[in-house]
């Protein structure tokens, strides 16, 4: 018989016991994810990711001390390769982009089906991205008018290789796993990027995908 695939490894912080507690039961009901560990707040959450390496952080936003966004921020200096799923009440566009910008592989809302939860969880963890689908929508709603708005508009060319870059951060490559797979510096992949965003005029990393 075929070895049992482990169950991927999952830190919950949010600063609420009792959510804790819900998302726990939750996510340790599945069969192939379990609970290793729990914060409830920004820098406990950074300590015990570095200490256990979970395959996915599930992190709110709204924590006291080092909130979840400036944690995630944190995180992925230190640990690039974390999958990080925010869990959150915010459905504003501004959470959304900052937190994409921040680098979370999923965005879902407490206030959705447990589900969504799940899924982005799954997703994350095999290196996909995942929004939650009561804002998945809106977001195409809004980037489908904004193409609109400026298809009648001249564009710059992008070069092979700033599509190159593209297509890997939409794939939830880092710029730091992208450099290394094209043999450039981190700061040229960077230029790529901003100068591809710039002639696409887009804005995040939810425009690029």
């Amino acid at each position: 018989m075929p070895e049992a695939k482990a169950p991927l490894r999952v830190l919950l912080a949010d600063d609420h016991v009792v959510v804790r507690h819900g998302l726990k039961l939750l996510i340790d009901d599945q069969p192939d994810m379990t609970v290793i560990a729990e914060a409830g707040d920004g820098e406990t959450a950074i300590r015990r990711a570095l200490e256990l390496k979970p395959d996915v952080i599930v992190m709110d936003i709204s924590m006291p001390g080092m909130n979840g966004l400036t944690a995630t921020r944190k995180l992925r200096e230190l640990q690039p390769g974390a999958a990080i799923v925010t869990l959150t009440r915010h459905t504003d566009d501004a959470y959304l982009q900052e937190l994409l910008r921040a680098g979370v592989t999923g965005y879902v809302l407490k206030q959705s089906a447990p589900t969504e939860l799940l899924q982005a969880i799954r997703a994350a963890a095999a290196g996909g991205q995942y929004l939650d689908s009561a804002l998945t929508a809106r977001v195409t709603a809004a980037f489908v008018g904004k193409q609109r708005k400026t298809e009648s508009q001249p564009r710059a060319a992008v070069s092979e290789r700033e599509a190159e870059v593209l297509r890997l951060i939409a794939s939830g490559y880092s710029n730091k796993e992208i450099a290394s797979r094209l043999s450039l510096s981190v700061k040229t992949i960077e230029a790529h990027k901003a100068n591809a965003m710039r002639k696409l005029d887009l804005n995040g990393r939810i425009d690029i995908v």
